[in-house]
């Protein structure tokens, strides 16, 4: 099979297109015929040895990937031969076939096309996860969402907003800004060219944040550490500015508020259960209009390269993604 693999943990110059044997479905595990895989930042990590974990070499990366079930394991049940899917794990999205465990697999509707499919599951699992089942967020409350033009930013906006939540999003420019708005944040604001901290107090009435969804980290968590409302929380998601912030525990003392963990890969694995519910849910919400990704921009399998860079550059508004299936 075609795929892009990864022969040492060099970064996204070192990876190239070749040719591997067609993996096999074992006990509990599904095999995918790849049509689509969305490129991550977590992609970039892996293959540069800059993530918390390291697959053994070479492999395959690709985070999350949707097409069409080829083969599945002794003990598989909820899925069949010829369903329309959508899958997460740690790599393998980036090639023709991608063994997957079961759990991690959830049937796409019909009316879902498979790029939709192929950008949903991480971004919008983490964002129903860090939103509702993390931070409890309420309609009313106000949400601020930072690098909110990015994949999961746009996920946690159209979340809140399904949830009744006022959002404010964070992004680093006016084009990114407005971006965000599209997809339905009530304010935006450039902070590399406006002063975060007097557009925040300004857009909340010097009240704070009720809850902040923070993909950064560095600077802009600092700033949001400071601003939080009484009885807040704050959800730490990443760390897009390659800056791992430390908090003065004063902070959360002071204004009562929280700060709360959201890794979604770990719940998916410890809660395979609820975390695949949750998914099933999330689809037929995309499928019904409830929930509205913005329309990913597509490309070729060769040019996963370019995809990579724009990710690592912060150009990427929403999610990029591969066509990989040759028939399509």
């Amino acid at each position: 099979m075609r795929a892009v693999v990864c022969r040492g943990f060099d970064g996204i110059e070192a990876l190239a297109l070749g040719e591997l044997a067609d993996p096999i479905a074992g006990p509990g595990e599904v095999r995918v015929d790849v049509h689509a895989a969305a490129l991550t930042l977590m992609d970039t990590l892996i293959v540069a040895g800059r993530y918390q974990m390291k697959p053994a070499l070479p492999f395959v990366p690709g985070c999350a990937a949707a097409g069409i079930v080829s083969a599945v394991g002794d003990g598989v049940t909820h899925v069949r031969v010829g369903d329309r899917v959508a899958c997460c794990h740690w790599h393998g999205g980036m090639a023709e076939r991608m063994v997957v465990p079961a759990h991690s697999v959830v049937n796409v509707p019909d009316a879902v096309g498979f790029a939709i499919g192929a950008s949903v599951p991480d971004a919008y699992g983490t964002a129903q996860y860090a939103l509702v089942n993390r931070a409890g967020l309420r309609g009313g409350e106000t949400l601020f969402v930072s690098g909110a033009a990015g994949g999961i930013g746009l996920a946690a906006i159209d979340v809140a907003r399904r949830l009744g939540a006022t959002v404010i999003a964070g992004a680093g420019s006016q084009a990114r800004c407005e971006v965000a708005r599209e997809q339905g944040a009530h304010h935006a604001i450039d902070y590399v060219h406006e002063p975060l901290r007097e557009r925040l107090l300004e857009r909340t009435g010097g009240r704070g944040v009720d809850v902040c969804f923070d993909t950064v980290g560095g600077a802009v968590f600092a700033t949001v550490s400071r601003l939080m409302a009484w009885d807040g929380r704050m959800l730490p998601i990443g760390f897009a500015s390659g800056e791992v912030p430390t908090l003065a525990m004063n902070l959360p003392l002071l204004k009562n508020y929280s700060v709360v963990g959201c890794y979604w890969g770990a719940w998916v694995e410890r809660r395979p259960q609820e975390s695949r519910a949750a998914a099933e849910a999330i689809f037929t919400a995309v499928a019904d209009g409830s929930l509205r990704p913005r329309p990913p921009e597509v490309l070729p399998m060769a040019s996963f390269t370019d995809g990579l860079r724009r990710i690592v550059r912060r150009e990427a508004t929403g999610r990029i993604v591969l066509r990989i299936d040759s028939r399509r």
